[in-house]
């Protein structure tokens, strides 16, 4: 969590830190918005600015979550599959989202590591500066999102912002790169969904035609085929498949 806490506060400084130089902003009127340069040469803010700053990651950490990690393509996964079987709503909501949250962590694994050797202990020992740290951090994230890009959808996002084609990932701002990256991950996410959904989509189809022909009209075919396909998903050890399909689909750069 606290490598979380510290990568959220990292890619809120770095989306608007961009916006706000650009605009000159002076708030030197106000002295609870304040800060001072050290004799070292490093920049001090006052306490009111650094709560602000916490405040403002700790209230876009659920949307950096969804939004920057491989939380949306699995929750999605997850919710088809279930339709697909058919069990409405099991298992529950809060047993998916934990599900995708734990599995997330799996995946994020290697990139919040590398974000933690190369920012965050040395902006912890003081060996790095804030800004540096931010910039290396946000590097490291960007190499993440790239690599689970497709170049098509980040080419239209590109050619939208009007922007050329960019020489490294550290070139691609992340008014760019975030759009894309989300586009790409639910296109994904529903290219799965729909691979899961046939085989159910078959044995709903053989229960419906068996039913027709035996002339039971009032029964639901729904309610025959969900033991089957329970029972299918079991014997083929279903959730072990798809956890690990799904880990196996993200590429690490």
């Amino acid at each position: 969590m606290r490598k979380l806490f510290f990568i959220s506060t990292v890619l809120v400084a770095s989306i608007i830190s961009t916006s706000a130089l650009a605009q000159g902003l002076d708030l030197s009127g106000l002295p609870a918005f304040s800060s001072e340069q050290t004799a070292d040469g490093n920049v001090q803010y006052s306490l009111s600015l650094q709560i602000l700053a916490l405040m403002t990651a700790v209230t876009l950490l659920p949307s950096l979550v969804l939004g920057m990690t491989s939380f949306t393509r699995i929750i999605i996964v997850l919710s088809i599959l279930r339709q697909a079987l058919g069990t409405q709503q099991t298992p529950p909501n809060q047993v998916l989202i934990a599900i995708a949250l734990f599995l997330s962590f799996f995946i994020m694994q290697p990139t919040l590591t590398e974000v933690y050797n190369v920012a965050l202990s040395p902006f912890l020992s003081e060996t790095l500066p804030a800004d540096q740290a931010i910039m290396e951090a946000s590097s490291v994230m960007k190499d993440f999102m790239v690599a689970n890009t497709r170049s098509d959808t980040l080419l239209m996002f590109s050619d939208m912002a009007g922007a050329d084609r960019y020489e490294s990932n550290a070139d691609i701002p992340f008014s760019t790169l975030l759009p894309s990256f989300i586009t790409s991950e639910l296109k994904t996410a529903f290219q799965i969904g729909f691979l899961l959904f046939l085989p159910f989509l078959v044995i709903d189809m053989v229960i419906a035609s068996i039913l027709m022909a035996l002339g039971m009209m009032m029964l639901s075919p729904m309610l025959v085929s969900l033991p089957f396909k329970l029972l299918l998903f079991v014997l083929v050890d279903g959730w072990a498949m798809t956890v690990g399909s799904l880990a196996a689909t993200f590429l690490t750069p």
